[in-house]
């Protein structure tokens, strides 16, 4: 599948989701205290939220102070969280990192549970651009599928490579047809090697899932500054 072909894949999972209430209802993350908190301590307050949705988190940023462009490939989402927030609604865009002007820098970058769709080499160029938006002293904060989650539903393995990150295409679900890829300690931090120091040390979140589904959910968590370009 080509590259449009698959963003139009992905943005009809997601459309499909929002409309049936995903996160309508549901509260902030945790981790988004600890982005305002670092964007509050380093004055990076613009920026632009990446995979924003239909603002489960989103909300809590702008209301604490951050100008947030949010971006994101639902259509659906977009409505929703225009519907949310009116004033906000020409700072909202639907489309990927390629909606944002070349050469574009932004103090803030954020990115939750939005850099993991695709295939390995797929994931990992979404964080590069996600990095290449990032001005000198600015600050990405990522959120991505970690490899000690127990996926849950019927899937084929893709990839597996020698640093434990690995790629499965889901054959049900919510994502059934989708590649996603879950990040190694070591995959990630070698993405940050170069230009970027943590300001929050990586961290697993681990989240136990709701019955009937068993197992549990992990993501690892940072926050990286710019350092050079």
């Amino acid at each position: 599948m080509n590259p449009a072909g698959e963003q139009a894949t992905v943005a009809a999972a997601w459309d499909a989701e929002y409309r049936g209430g995903r996160y309508r209802t549901e509260p902030p993350l945790p981790f988004v205290d600890d982005i305002l908190t670092a964007a509050h301590e380093r004055d990076c307050r613009d920026g632009i939220y990446v995979g924003c949705g239909n603002g489960r988190n989103y909300t809590r940023m702008v209301a604490s102070g951050l100008d947030l462009i949010g971006l994101d490939v639902s259509v659906a989402a977009s409505q929703q969280l225009a519907d949310r927030l009116p004033d906000r609604r020409t700072r909202l865009i639907v489309g990927d990192l390629a909606a944002v002007r070349p050469g574009t820098q932004l103090r803030l970058v954020v990115g939750i549970q939005v850099f993991q769709h695709g295939r390995a080499a797929q994931a990992s160029g979404h964080i590069r651009d996600a990095q290449a938006l990032v001005a000198r002293g600015g600050l990405l904060c990522v959120r991505v599928n970690a490899d000690a989650t127990d996926v849950f539903h019927d899937h084929r393995a893709s990839e597996r490579a020698a640093d434990g990150s690995y790629t499965v295409q889901y054959l049900v679900g919510p994502k059934k047809g989708l590649f996603i890829h879950f990040f190694s300690r070591r995959s990630l931090t070698e993405l940050f090697a170069a230009g970027f120091t943590p300001v929050m040390p990586m961290r697993l979140s681990v989240t136990q899932r709701d019955a009937p589904e068993i197992g549990q959910w992990s993501q690892w968590e940072g926050i990286w500054r710019r350092t050079k370009v």
